[in-house]
């Protein structure tokens, strides 16, 4: 038996902290028991000891955060307040923390759950896009770095656990009101946007019939404008003297949005008797984000006859200045709708049957439909490559990775110049060539999880083996992808059109890359008129029909986990030793298409693969207690991350060679099959780790703990695209034939590679108070990353995984006592591998370069005033982005040749919270 006893300040603040969960309960003075001195400790410092006691008293290596430090921190959603946790960064989507890397692996390496349950993604693979949560409707998130067989839901990454509010726990009848105004510094870069939002939100926990029946309800709406000056290259190749690259052309982007998110929390308690114990909650988010976007698209490299190009001054083997004579560029204005709904819905009973035996039943389901509507609308001097005027551009490359500035010679404002119409022949025969117009890019998601979850738990006495417990998970998930693209053609075609006086807005500055006015109309309304024919992209592009799939997944997971209380070299020890036995259907309906030869045409066939396969997992979690505030944790662990389900897809492009059928014997070498194709693998597995952890923490004061954790992970079944056998056997030849052979080779991704992540964590919570009595209020909190990766791919070279920043720092320095509030708060992060939106929204990886971002908040606790009248009102002040930090990509490891240089200026919120 365990000869660790906590400190009665520990029980005090443990139970300060492990009571007080819910964003929305009173802040209420905290006892271990009616014997010891009352502790009172408020706002983002209790919230402190909070996310420091569910860390320490953790038998897993985890991180926390608790309802006052996602609700006062200047976040739009939990994804800021996550990235500030040791370990943990965040990739930008339009200017907004969206997805989490955890330990330096991406979002496809780890798992996000509600409460314990595993949600859907309205991304196209598992990664949860964080910007959908609110802040205001979490009360808790819990961090896993290290997993329990118990955790059914792992990530090689870890796994982050939303948690909402539990209102027996609360203690008291709490409503709370909130309103924050917003504001970006940079005004409304389109004429029908706006800089200026504002969120609020209602909160509401009670208890009822002598605190066996608790209610909490919380609703949230939020109205939040973002703008962005975006340059964006097209790329760059060895075409300029001496083989210097060369910019191919460039996309610069005005961009204004604004993101409109409802979200609704309910959640019941049932508590009539201390065996029986019932948890009802239900979570609703209703998520638009609208985009505006107008630029100038400038085919530097793409030309008619007269087209010329000179270079000016090169610098490192870049073409740094360059004069492009006689372009044909296009006028955009585009529109682009993401909206999705995301329904969670959980139900839980816990019983004790006796002193010694609980049982629990878990029931789950959750579901998302996202849409993306992408509307694109071009305007130019003339119809295809040789008709209209063309511009004499000089160009030069920005230092500092800025992008590029411009010297144009035409007035993109004037609209008897610039007119409805394509200036390229780029377009699909079935518009004619040159009838692009325009473009529609309407891609549709929709996934959906239920699960249940059955468990028992065994308490031993007087045993090293404190607890069993041990149980079955089944969960059946299917997500489904519908990819839509259509050219939009005039309908004068092939005349050009003026900009009808209704559609007129004048215009936009482009004066950020030297362009000057362009010229601004409603192009939603001019599509919404009938001005366009649309023709469906997929009768000719056979790249659509293997971007529709659906994935379904079929799991069983079996557990034991053993909790152990006991000595180690005379030490108390503590910890779980355990197994997970996870037995996976898997499968996938898709695509098998070709163009005909002679019409252009696609050809369909329907798909079907899959494959059944069954992992196991053991974990170990030892903690030594050295002393009381002293402790020392191992952990091994054996964890998975399944794979992204685009790559799980059964749809695939497949050609046939009549030409290599045309012989007598089969070919030894599937290289001369007349079979080929590109496409996905449903038979891909997980990639697996072996990872193991040390890490030491010395927990100093109420407030203040040091903490560094060594781990590294082996990583085995690697993915990389390869090619694999694919058989052709339910694939219809083009004309009939008989096939010599009923397999090819397909280019598709396959476990065919090895990993290696190694790392150190460093953190520290430091209150001013153990300096000196003068410093009671001030305190930091600090926390350095530094990790190491080793992944070569199949050609024996190195590449970067996925996520990994080399070094990640986080730094909040704060000031709490009398009622005011002041924090200021830092997040670097290395350059690291990202995703971004690329053609046809299709995901594209680029490097994305190192940022800094810095938010600061002050404010003014009236609780803690002598004004009657203002009791329960607090006032803030917050500052997002303060240094307007830009988000930069650029090609193939060369800092040189910038992708993207995205800037989105400063946002500040002014905010009024109301506790009755």
């Amino acid at each position: 038996m365990s000869m660790f006893k906590p400190s009665i300040l520990t029980i005090a603040l443990a139970t300060a902290g492990l009571t007080s969960m819910s964003g929305f309960a009173a802040e209420q003075q905290t006892t271990a028991n009616e014997d010891l001195e009352v502790i009172e400790v408020k706002g983002f410092r209790r919230s402190l000891i909070q996310a420091i006691d569910t860390k320490r008293f953790s038998s897993s290596v985890v991180e926390a955060i608790s309802a006052e430090d996602i609700g006062k921190l200047p976040d739009s959603s939990i994804a800021e307040s996550i990235a500030r946790l040791p370990g943990l960064a965040a990739q930008r989507l339009d200017g907004r923390a969206s997805s989490i890397t955890i330990r330096g692996m991406g979002e496809d390496f780890s798992t996000t759950t509600f409460n314990g349950r595993e949600q859907v993604s309205i991304g196209d693979n598992r990664g949860v896009e964080y910007d959908l949560y609110p802040s205001e409707v979490i009360s808790e998130v819990v961090v896993y770095k290290t997993p329990d067989a118990s955790l059914t839901t792992q990530g090689i990454g870890g796994t982050v656990d939303l948690r909402s509010t539990r209102p027996l726990s609360a203690g008291e009848q709490s409503i709370t009101a909130n309103v924050r105004f917003e504001q970006n510094e940079m005004d409304a870069v389109n004429p029908e946007m706006d800089n200026k939002g504002y969120r609020g939100s209602f909160g509401y926990v009670d208890q009822f019939a002598d605190d066996t029946i608790g209610v909490a309800f919380a609703y949230a709406h939020m109205e939040s404008p973002n703008q962005e000056q975006r340059w964006n290259a097209w790329g760059y190749d060895p075409s300029g003297a001496d083989g210097d690259l060369r910019l191919t052309g460039a996309k610069p982007y005005a961009r204004s949005s604004e993101l409109t998110r409802d979200s609704f929390l309910g959640v019941l308690e049932f508590a009539p008797s201390d065996k029986l114990h019932i948890t009802a909650d239900a979570m609703y988010v209703d998520f638009e984000d609208k985009q505006i976007l107008r630029g100038i698209e400038l085919p530097l490299n793409a030309g008619r006859a007269d087209t010329n190009y000179e270079t000016l001054a090169t610098n490192g083997g870049v073409v740094t200045q360059g004069q492009v004579n006689n372009i044909k560029t296009l006028v955009r204005n585009d529109v682009n709708f993401r909206t999705a709904d995301l329904l969670a819905l959980g139900f839980n009973v816990e019983y004790d049957i006796n002193d010694s035996w609980q049982v629990a039943a878990d029931v789950s389901y959750s579901k998302v439909e996202r849409d993306v509507w992408g509307l694109e609308s071009y305007a130019a001097t003339g119809r295809g490559d040789n008709e209209g005027l063309g511009d004499n551009l000089q160009y030069s490359l920005d230092s500092g990775m800025a992008g590029a500035t411009f010297t144009p010679t035409l007035d993109y404002s004037d609209r008897d110049l610039f007119q409805l119409g394509a200036a390229r022949t780029w377009g699909n025969s079935i518009v004619g060539g040159d009838g692009q117009d325009g473009f529609l890019n309407r891609p549709h998601i929709e996934d959906e999880l239920a699960s249940l979850k059955l468990s028992a738990k065994t308490y031993i006495e007087n045993s090293p083996i404190s607890q069993v417990e041990f149980g079955v998970n089944y969960s059946s998930r299917e997500k489904d992808k519908q990819d839509t693209g259509e050219y939009l053609r005039l309908k004068q075609y092939p005349e050009m059109v003026r900009i009808p006086d209704e559609y007129y807005l004048g215009s936009v500055s482009l004066d950020f890359i030297g362009m000057g006015d362009m010229i601004a109309y409603d192009s939603l309304a001019l599509y919404n008129s009938g001005a366009y024919d649309s023709f469906n992209q997929a009768d000719t592009d056979t790249g659509r029909w293997a971007n529709i799939w659906t994935v379904q997944e079929d799991i069983l997971t079996a557990y034991v986990k053993a909790d152990l209380d006991t000595e180690l070299f005379g030490l108390p020890a503590r910890g779980n030793v355990g197994l997970q036995i996870v037995n996976t259907d898997q499968s996938s309906d898709g695509y098998a298409v070709d163009s005909d030869p002679d019409t252009g045409l696609v050809r369909v066939q329907s798909n079907r693969a899959g494959d059944k396969y069954t992992e196991f997992l053991p974990s170990l979690n030892l903690n030594l207690s050295l002393t009381e505030d002293q402790m020392l944790r191992f952990g091994l662990a054996r964890t998975m991350s399944r794979s992204r389900m685009d790559r799980m897809n059964a749809s695939n492009s497949y050609s046939f060679d009549a030409a290599k059928n045309n012989v007598t014997t089969p070919p030894t070498n599937l290289e001369n099959s007349p079979w080929s194709a590109s496409g996905g693998n449903p038979s891909l597995r997980p990639v697996i780790a072996n990872q193991i952890d040390l890490s030491y923490e010395y927990y100093f004061s109420a407030e203040g703990y040091f903490a560094a954790a060594l781990f590294h992970k082996d990583i085995e079944d690697w993915q990389f695209n390869t090619q694999i056998v694919g058989d052709f056997a339910d694939v219809d030849t083009p004309n009939g034939e008989v096939p010599i052979t009923n397999q090819g080779l397909v280019s598709a991704w396959d476990n065919v590679g090895d990993a290696k992540v190694s790392g150190l964590e460093l953190t520290a919570t430091l209150p001013g108070n153990i300096l000196s009595d003068s410093l009671e209020g001030f305190g930091t909190v600090i926390s350095a990353t530094f990790l190491d990766s080793s992944l070569d791919n199949l050609n024996g070279e190195k590449e970067e995984i996925p996520g990994l920043s080399d070094k990640v720092y986080n730094w909040t320095l704060y000031y709490e006592n009398y009622g005011f509030q002041a924090r200021v708060s830092m997040r670097y992060r290395s350059d690291f591998l990202g995703e971004v939106n690329g053609l046809s929204l299709a995901r594209t990886t680029v490097v994305v370069a190192e940022e800094t971002i810095w938010d600061a908040q002050i404010g003014y606790d009236f609780s803690e005033s002598s004004i009657e009248a203002l009791q329960g009102l607090t006032v803030s002040l917050q500052a997002q982005n303060l240094t307007d930090e830009p988000f930069v990509t650029y090609h193939d490891g060369n800092k040189a040749t910038v992708r993207d240089y995205q800037s989105y200026g400063a946002n500040y919120l002014l905010g009024f919270a109301y506790k009755f």
